[in-house]
């Protein structure tokens, strides 16, 4: 009987704990969008800038168009702010909107990814 009672109180206190957690969501979980002027210039461009966005804490999906050069990014507003969010593509080497991309990340890019890099040739993925 006591191992009963005691597996019963086991069940209850796991389901109890579970509802707890679940109700513990941030009530503005919400995604938000947001658009970013970038200076990106190719397909490995593209790949290298969603990849760093779509690792960042707080960014649900990212998805530049390289004809507009503009990266839509989803992102949870009690997590991450557009601010930061401008922070992480210039520190990936790329320009978003006013803030300039960070000249030691810029200096890594591949030729191609760097501002009119593809006039000079082709690169590669393009």
């Amino acid at each position: 009987m006591k191992t009963i009672i005691k597996n019963s109180l086991l069940v209850l206190l796991f389901i109890s704990g579970t509802i707890l957690l679940q109700s513990q969501r941030p009530a503005d979980a919400t995604a938000t969008s947001i658009e970013i002027k970038t200076s990106a210039e190719c397909t490995m461009c593209k790949t290298r800038l969603e990849k760093a966005l779509n690792l960042t804490k707080g960014v649900v999906e990212s998805n530049l168009d390289l004809k507009t050069r503009i990266v839509t990014v989803k992102y949870l507003p009690n997590k991450i702010t557009p601010a930061k969010i401008r922070d992480i593509i210039s520190r990936t080497g790329y320009d978003a909107d006013e803030v300039k991309a960070r000249p030691g990340a810029y200096k890594r890019l591949p030729e191609c990814c760097r501002k009119n890099g593809m006039s000079g040739g082709s690169c590669e993925g393009k």
